[in-house]
């Protein structure tokens, strides 16, 4: 026999177990075999630690706190004894019963504000979480807890943490977006890589004429565009082969490939001109808009549609967001901007058979007080607040945990927030305890050294 048709026992291993990742990754297992089997693309698919119900991550972040008790967690007892006073940060508070009415949506009867008609009318695909719990009472480490799973000390945000943990659907994208308009609390940490491998850095989409900066070529012709390439391509070998072993050098030459890939693919993700009228109106969004959350909520989903693993939606930054320390009533235009495109996201999803395979967490950083100094506005409130799920084995139509009668204090089944994520990461197929990257001499993971799958939440 020549060497030419010789196998030995390790490339007849690869070869079995590139059989193996088709079978499993179905249309993605060319990508996935390149980096298996020729040390191909780093954002390959990666098996999970057990069967995933949802393929990708969209991540609604409401900034600012909104209030529990005037949104999702219903307190009949808190109107009844408006006014009345009860202990509360080492003095006595009068309670502040909710401006807004509560009523039973779906089959399931959840009870929603009248803040959000249109999320209501998806009921029956939500579970409310109604006990999450922080460690820390201000926007910034709060923020940054409930994206990176640390208060205190910037980590790996959860979107980094999934690239890692599940590699791309499309080279061609990077493996997590993030459509932000205006940066939050704690800037750009909330989707920052960290210690975890450059390319797993969330990439900014800025709503506007120019979602994504200079992805327009200013080579014209195509030769020359493949000349550059080719050169850019050999000048970062040479620099890599000199600096063996330097992250940032390989994620650039990774972010270059991208790049290209970007220039081709995501024009016709951000051109909505292809939608029908029946989406535009579904969503609420006017032609031309390319700016609104509407926008936003509709390019989401897209953007999963091409192979995203995660996509974040941010629907304000740090000023003139849902802290409403004055007003409640300043609940309603946040409120008015994020329900119809939120509501409508779920359904377009579900109407596109996607949200069997799409995860929605809706989430914000804390709740807001049942108490008020000035019987007007709320404070910000870490003990309990809501938060949601939808979509990918999710059940929907259902609550979690309970709050106390007046929405102060965790009554049933507390969820911290390394729960919430525990969650998310097991439905997208991860064992929270099993993703770690070894750091600094220690092995570190989102969920630190805490964290539980909320069992009653899964379908």
């Amino acid at each position: 026999m020549s060497n030419q048709n010789q196998v030995n026992r390790r490339q007849f291993l690869s070869c079995a177990f590139a059989g193996c990742l088709t079978s499993v990754l179905g249309p993605f297992a060319k990508l996935s075999l390149a980096a298996e089997l020729f040390a191909g693309h780093p954002l390959a698919p990666k098996l999970t630690h057990h069967p995933a119900k949802a393929k990708n991550l969209i991540f609604v972040f409401l900034t600012g706190g909104f209030a529990h008790v005037d949104t999702f967690d219903y307190k009949p007892k808190l109107q009844s004894d408006h006014g009345k006073e009860i202990p509360a940060w080492g003095t006595q508070k009068p309670l502040m019963g909710s401006p807004f009415e509560f009523q039973p949506y779906g089959e399931s009867g959840l009870m929603i504000s009248e803040l959000f008609p249109h999320l209501g009318g998806m009921a029956d695909e939500l579970c409310i979480i109604k006990s999450l719990h922080t460690d820390i009472v201000e926007h910034f480490q709060a923020t940054l807890a409930m994206h990176t799973g640390s208060a205190t000390i910037p980590m790996p945000s959860i979107g980094a943490w999934l690239s890692y943990g599940l590699g791309t659907q499309n080279q061609n994208l990077p493996s997590y977006m993030v459509l932000c308009e205006n940066i939050p609390y704690a800037g750009s940490q909330v989707w920052d890589n960290h210690f975890l491998p450059p390319l797993h850095q969330g990439v900014r989409i800025q709503p506007g004429d120019e979602p994504v900066a200079n992805l327009k070529s200013k080579s014209q012709a195509v030769t020359l565009k493949e000349l550059e390439r080719i050169m850019l391509r050999d000048i970062n070998k040479i620099h890599v082969r000199e600096r063996p072993g330097d992250l940032e050098l390989l994620a650039r030459m990774n972010a270059n490939d991208t790049a290209v890939g970007m220039m081709q693919t995501a024009p016709m993700v951000f051109d909505l001109t292809r939608e029908n009228d029946a989406t535009f109106d579904l969503y609420g969004l006017t032609r031309g808009d390319n700016s609104s959350f509407a926008w936003q909520c509709l390019v989401a989903r897209r953007l999963v549609e091409n192979g995203v693993r995660v996509v974040e939606l941010i629907d304000t930054g740090a000023t003139n967001n849902w802290d409403a320390h004055g007003n409640m009533q300043d609940h309603r235009p946040k409120a008015e901007r994020v329900d119809r495109p939120l509501a409508a996201l779920i359904r377009d999803l579900k109407d596109r058979g996607m949200l069997d395979e799409t995860l929605i967490a809706i989430c914000t950083e804390f709740g807001r007080t049942p108490f008020s100094n000035n019987m007007a506005g709320r404070e910000h409130h870490a003990s309990a607040f809501s938060c949601l799920l939808a979509g990918a084995g999710v059940q929907g139509g259902t609550t979690y945990g309970e709050s106390d009668d007046y929405g102060v204090e965790i009554a049933s089944q507390p969820c911290h927030v390394h729960d919430y994520h525990a969650t998310i990461l097991h439905l997208m197929g991860i064992d929270h305890t099993k993703l770690t990257y070894r750091y600094a001499g220690r092995d570190f993971r989102l969920t630190d050294v805490s964290g539980n799958v909320l069992q009653e939440v899964l379908a």
